[in-house]
């Protein structure tokens, strides 16, 4: 709310409040329509969303303008234009019994005609046309249609099926529970003239069954004969309970009753600001990178802190820390917390970020000039020191995880809306366009939906819905998005995937993207070099043969290499050129290059079949660097094995094909809550165990 000082409360109703606002910039009257998200149902978040959507495709001087949205104190913000003359209802009701002369009422409706031409045009119906949605400039001269918040882009279809719209306007067709189209438009429209000549609705009634008898047998009160035959033939004709004999709005534009208003118009289309016109979006996660968010490692039980027995054991735990290593830091490195419990953190090229358990966003810097040498004749490098701070941008809104890309983040919300923020490079942010954001930003195109996971990969994002639907957007090279195709797409598209699997997790790569069905099964796409998708058919412990081998796929494919095409995976990760996965049972399968030993159980330099890593006890999680590998056990053991050089095992070792374990600063027994590994780093959180208590 930093650009706008609220004035008033203009307006309440089911999805809100309407504020009336003062824009800092230039002191303009804009309208905020404020939307709780907190206890918004997925019909309403699709309501919003289509709100956002249809305002911004149209740009016409009789249209609401669109001017933005954003996230303020668990509520969805939309600005646009300010209409000081009030609804075209207020205005009618005003009226009395002082029936509008014909050229005033034509003067109107010929406003609404070309508005609502401009939205059909636009393949758009608005379902809710209605005097209450009509709004009036200062001078109450100038119409302007507002409330887009049930229409409909016909993206494939040519009719909709929604019952929507009040009641009195709603079309025969709709009541008798058959499509809507452009039609029904037009008999709206028909109802708002009817309204204009006579000041009062052509269909009422005192209950909902009385109301659609009335609708449906089309009769209503005559207009007064002061009114030309032409004007009172076009509302007849516009109210024909026949759909097909209603007519066409460039029909009505070309009546000679509208040609003489339309001509009266001063409308100068040239001062309308132009604004880029943004495709809809076409019918087209994981809180670190690549991995699920939030998930806590080990299979024992554990119980919340009322299981302690004592408030002193209570206050003697600590909260949780959070770890970092690699890039010259060769022993774990504990971050600054700033009193606050990290449940989950992720990494990407420049960033290290977590997400609290109050919900907030937190993110850690090296400080300028840390980590130089102390003295000239020093041999070794200063642990560099961190400050910690909590990003400014976030409004109030709960995070529930956060992911990280090179040079941008995509953070989920508790009410599964996606806010990006970062560098639009390749399209990543998913706002429809490539333009860097600095503070997190609502990726307007999902904001229908209720988003359960997000991955981001280097360049490229995927999300998934409550509903098992899978979205991509980003960078296209290698087929990562699982489009078909290896092209670039700057706004989410839906994503394929075969009947029989639903997805559960998404698990973005560097160059490639895993999902995890509900069953436990995986499908991949994208670069499948050194097999690290598991795509070559592989069914014992011999290599396929150079013309069975997999380089890339476009499309999700199911993995086919034993053993991981049978058994049920529940965690894994993609590395630059490896990739480890653990089962149901605990046991951690790797496979991929292997040139600095981060595959550990094969002698050779790279293996395509997946090997059972020997020597590891139940493994909970795993995390793959790009020439390391990292495991959780089930106790909270953290191993790491392969290229060793600048600190990325966590200990001072050159390349080491064999699991040690790395020593954290941890004086109580505890547990990994979330890992992330990225290029040469990691980061590591960790929680107090806390045992339940046995029931004698």
């Amino acid at each position: 709310m930093e650009k706008y000082d609220k004035i008033k409360v203009v307006g309440r109703g089911a999805f809100g409040i309407v504020h009336l606002c003062r824009r800092r910039t230039d002191g303009a009257l804009v309208i905020l329509k404020e939307i709780p998200v907190e206890q918004m149902t997925r019909d309403e978040r699709l309501s919003a969303q289509n709100e956002c959507q249809v305002l911004k495709l149209l740009n016409h001087p009789n249209i609401i303008e669109y001017y933005e949205n954003f996230l303020e104190d668990k509520a969805l913000m939309i600005a646009m234009e300010y209409a000081p003359g009030g609804t075209l209802a207020d205005y009618i009701q005003k009226r009395c019994n002082s029936l509008l002369d014909e050229d005033t009422i034509l003067h109107f409706f010929v406003q609404i005609l070309l508005a609502l031409y401009h939205v059909h045009n636009k393949l758009i119906l608005h379902r809710d046309l209605k005097t209450q949605n009509i709004l009036l400039d200062k001078h109450q001269m100038i119409v302007k249609i507002g409330d887009f918040g049930i229409s409909k882009i016909l993206v494939s279809k040519s009719k909709a099926y929604t019952v929507v719209g009040t009641p009195c306007y709603i079309s025969p067709e709709l009541c008798e529970g058959k499509p809507y189209n452009q039609k029904s438009d037009i008999w709206a429209l028909g109802c708002v003239l009817y309204e204009l000549a006579s000041l009062k609705r052509a269909f009422e009634a005192a209950n909902l069954p009385a109301l659609v008898l009335k609708i449906m047998s089309g009769t209503f009160a005559p207009i007064s004969d002061r009114y030309s035959p032409e004007l009172r033939l076009l509302i007849l004709n516009m109210l024909n309970l026949d759909p097909s004999r209603r007519p066409q709005l460039n029909e009505i534009m070309a009546l000679p009753i509208c040609i003489r208003p339309l001509l009266n118009l001063y409308t100068d289309v040239g001062n309308v600001k132009m604004r880029r016109i943004e495709k809809p979006l076409s019918t087209a996660q994981t809180g670190t990178r690549g991995r699920p968010g939030g998930r806590v490692a080990g299979t024992r039980a554990r119980g919340g802190l009322s299981s302690l027995c004592s408030t002193k054991m209570l206050h003697s735990l600590p909260v949780s820390s959070v770890y970092t290593w690699g890039s010259g830091i060769s022993t774990p490195l504990k971050l600054p917390s700033m009193g606050t419990e990290a449940l989950q953190v992720s990494l990407g090229r420049t960033q290290k970020m977590g997400v609290t358990k109050s919900g907030r966003l937190i993110t850690w810097e090296a400080q300028v000039g840390s980590g130089e040498l102390s003295l000239p004749a020093a041999v070794e490098q200063v642990q560099p020191q961190f400050i910690s701070r909590f990003l400014e941008g976030q409004s109030g809104v709960t995070i529930k995880s956060v992911s990280c890309g090179d040079l941008f983040t995509a953070c989920m919300t508790d009410r599964g809306i996606i806010m990006t923020f970062g560098s639009g490079s390749n399209g990543c942010l998913g706002h429809g366009n490539f333009n860097d954001v600095t503070q997190p930003k609502i990726v307007e195109a999902l904001l229908g939906y209720e988003l359960v996971q997000v991955s981001c990969g280097a360049s490229h994002v995927l999300a998934v819905t409550n509903e098992r639907e899978v979205f991509s957007w980003g960078r296209g090279d290698n087929g990562r998005l699982g489009l078909g195709t290896q092209n670039t797409h700057n706004s989410p598209q839906q994503v394929t995937v075969p009947a029989e699997l639903e997805a559960q997790r998404v698990l973005c790569g560097v160059d490639c993207t895993i999902i995890i069905s509900t069953q436990m099964h995986l499908l991949a796409c994208g670069s499948n070099r050194f097999n690290k998708l598991g795509l070559d058919k592989i069914s014992g412990t011999e290599e396929p043969p150079p013309s069975c081998q997999v380089e890339e796929a476009h499309t999700f494919q199911p993995v086919q290499s034993a053993p991981l095409n049978t058994e049920k995976i529940v965690y894994m990760d993609v590395g630059t050129a490896h990739s480890a996965a653990v089962t149901e049972k605990g046991q951690c399968f790797i496979y991929g290059s292997s040139q600095h030993g981060q595959l550990s159980c094969c002698s050779r330099r790279n293996s395509r079949v997946p090997c059972l890593v020997p020597g590891l006890p139940a493994i909970t999680m795993v995390a793959c660097g790009d020439a390391f590998t990292l495991a959780i056990g089930a106790e909270g053991e953290v191993y790491t094995w392969g290229k060793g050089a600048r600190g990325r095992l966590g200990r001072k070792e050159e390349d080491c094909g064999i699991p040690k374990a790395v020593q954290l600063d941890e004086s109580h027994p505890f547990t990994v809550s979330s890992v992330a590994c990225c290029h040469g780093n990691t980061l590591l959180a960790v929680k107090p165990f806390i045992e339940e208590p046995v029931a004698k």
